[in-house]
């Protein structure tokens, strides 16, 4: 057993863990600390995506009793009904966008440039939401949103695909924008990210089978299980910070991440086209 590369897949279990649920873009965080690593071949891009099921399982644990309480409540209340909807509404345009545009965008969007033109657009966007009067929010809770809603943050969380943006980025400040308050766009965002992050590494996983062999089972799990531990933690401080700050330091940090990416892709430190 390789206990190097068992070490690079928890560093990249914690990477993930930290930044998928923050609006700052696991995907170039991740591309980074695998050119850093030297784990970024095409086995580690499908590690990438499949370790987000240990994040997801972090979410879940979080919002378990109010996911139980859905469920039970499924078959006779209208309330749970119309959350599940919702919720299945908002994960639709993903689907159809990530089976439409996916190869395209792999092929022609992956470059530096993006990368960082993403991170630095979306830290201004960040502060230009965080610039809304009090009178603009309408939504406080995620039951009481409408389908229209739903479909309006699912198809922003669609930005997600173009790298650099952040799904969470996209869905919470597009939440925010769409009239959802600070919480609620968060909470919504994480109900958004179990079926489209447990869908996109399944798929993932199914499509490059052919690269995977009984031998990845103990990277895999190391950076699952970091994924989680890491998720929880982050998941847990987020749902705090939320109910007394804004999302400014988080602009700031896009901007300076994106010069970063500039910077390290002319000096040729990290291989951004991966």
């Amino acid at each position: 057993m390789d206990i190097v590369l068992l070490v690079k897949a928890a560093i990249m279990g914690v990477v993930e863990g930290l930044t998928e649920f923050l609006p700052i873009s696991s995907t170039g965080h991740l591309i980074l600390a695998g050119s850093l690593l030297g784990f970024d071949d095409d086995k580690a891009k499908v590690f990438n995506i499949s370790i987000q099921t240990g994040a997801i399982f972090a979410v879940i644990l979080v919002y378990w009793q109010k996911i139980r309480s859905t469920i039970s409540q499924l078959p006779t209340q209208a309330r749970a009904q119309r959350f599940a909807l919702n919720v299945f509404i908002g994960f639709l345009p993903a689907v159809v966008m990530g089976l439409l545009l996916g190869k395209a965008i792999q092929a022609h969007l992956f470059t530096p440039a993006v990368v960082a033109t993403s991170f630095i657009v979306g830290g201004f966007i960040i502060l230009w939401a965080e610039r809304r009067p009090a009178s603009a929010v309408r939504i406080h809770d995620v039951d009481d949103m409408r389908g229209l809603d739903a479909l309006k943050v699912g198809l922003v969380q669609c930005l997600a695909m173009i790298p650099g943006t952040s799904r969470s980025g996209a869905t919470i400040i597009g939440g925010m924008l769409l009239g959802l308050s600070r919480r609620a766009a968060t909470d919504y965002s994480f109900y958004l990210a179990i079926p489209t992050l447990i869908g996109a590494g399944v798929y993932s996983l199914y499509k490059e089978r052919a690269l995977l062999s009984a031998a990845d089972l103990p990277v895999f799990g190391v950076g699952l299980v970091f994924a989680f531990f890491s998720a929880w933690l982050c998941v847990r401080w987020l749902l705090r910070y939320v109910a007394t700050h804004d999302f400014v330091p988080f602009a700031y940090y896009r901007i300076a991440f994106g010069l970063v990416v500039l910077g390290t892709w002319w000096t040729g430190v990290v291989h951004w086209q991966a």
